[in-house]
């Protein structure tokens, strides 16, 4: 089982880190390409809208097949895909093969969260699923500044290493992970747009949803031209952009592992008014700054609050419906892949427009304030401390 731990763990590390492989790139993919600043945040959201829109049906379509099978046929793709990006000869191509690595991706990463659950006993579900999350965390940390040292050689080597690796990762999984063959189930089996009814009809689920789009709609926007932001006010190389948003990530890493004692100290309303204010007003600050280092602090501590924040907000939208957090889970990715591709579109016209990095900022204050009250609003946080006791039950 440790196996799989370790497999489950790499296959969400290399999503993470293909997700977001771009931004420190912009720069240099603009002058190859000649492309506009305006245009170049959809080779980040080619990907994030693959995602988002194969999301929807990924989930509920894979439940009825081999989660081994869908795993393997989609991990294969998406290294395929990937590899190809290197391959990119214009920006219409670029975006044509990172679409299909998000379309990739939205069938792989919801087959580890489905498989844990199947595959570990009660007791060990909710720390796999740590484990498996933290390998988002790590690709902030590590993944996408190694990918941003590889290109100081040639852009091309991140996407073709991530590709190579995710290969390497099929055969492991072939060999390691057992078959899932999908439930029988008595009687006509329910329609996959069905599952998303009891979510359409609940004004605590769409006002839930809403203020999770929020959030990652201004998270987003502002760390698409991080990169391209850095370049431009500090004269900073690839690789020098890449040590920054190390401290991006081990921030995330490190506020993600604090979470849950953090909600337990304080509860779910004032961890999430905190910290939304706490973010907005560091936001706002971040473009105004003059030193690389003081960069560095600030994004280290708006991500490790970040990094807080993310795992209520999941344990919030699983709590809406237990009976399908399946759907929830799909209807989750989605929601943050069509925020992150309209962020990174917002970002590049706002950058352009009001030449700089201060107008995306202030958009991501103000995203993260509607989300804030849309999340009070709407009525799902608890003003009661945790409970101490351990939830075992899978969040799908």
């Amino acid at each position: 089982m440790r196996k799989i731990i370790v497999l489950f763990f790499l296959v969400m590390f290399v999503i993470g880190t293909d997700t977001f492989l771009i931004s420190p790139l912009i720069p240099t993919l603009q002058s190859i390409f000649g492309i506009p600043t305006e245009k170049a945040g959809w080779m980040i959201g080619a990907y994030t809208l693959g995602s988002a829109v194969f999301a929807l049906i990924a989930g509920p379509l894979s439940d009825g097949w081999d989660r081994k099978k869908v795993l393997l046929s989609g991990l294969t793709c998406f290294a395929i895909s990937t590899c190809l990006c290197g391959f990119a000869v214009d920006f219409w191509t670029m975006c044509l093969f990172r679409f299909l690595a998000g379309v990739s991706a939205a069938f792989t990463a919801p087959q580890v969260w489905a498989a844990i659950p199947s595959l570990f006993p009660p007791a060990k579900i909710s720390k796999v699923l740590g484990v498996a999350y933290a390998g988002l965390a790590v690709s902030q940390a590590l993944g996408v500044p190694i990918g941003s040292l590889l290109a100081v050689g040639n852009w091309s080597l991140p996407f073709w290493s991530i590709g190579i690796f995710s290969l390497m990762l099929v055969v492991a999984a072939y060999f390691v992970v057992p078959s899932m063959q999908p439930h029988q189930q008595q009687g006509a089996t329910p329609s996959m747009f069905t599952r998303y009814v009891p979510l359409l009809t609940s004004g605590k689920a769409r006002g839930t949803f809403l203020a999770y789009f929020c959030v990652h709609l201004g998270s987003s926007a502002a760390f698409a031209f991080l990169g391209k932001w850095m370049t431009d006010r500090f004269e900073l190389s690839i690789n020098e952009v890449g040590y920054v948003i190390i401290f991006l990530g081990l921030g995330n890493l490190i506020g993600s592992l604090c979470s849950p004692y953090i909600i337990k100290a304080l509860n779910q309303f004032q961890t999430m008014a905190a910290g939304m204010l706490i973010v907005i007003a560091a936001y706002i600050v971040l473009p105004h700054v003059s030193s690389v280092t003081i960069v560095k602090g600030v994004y280290f501590f708006i991500f490790a609050i970040l990094g807080i924040l993310f795992p209520l907000m999941v344990g919030l939208l699983n709590s809406l419906n237990p009976t399908i957090r399946g759907t929830i889970s799909s209807l989750a990715t989605s929601t943050m892949n069509a925020a992150t591709t309209l962020g990174a579109w917002m970002a590049g016209m706002l950058y352009v427009v009001f030449n700089g990095y201060s107008a995306v900022g202030i958009f991501t204050g103000i995203c993260l304030a509607c989300s804030l009250l849309v999340f009070i609003s709407s009525g799902v946080l608890s003003t009661a401390k945790a409970n101490s006791k351990p939830k075992n039950e899978p969040a799908a």
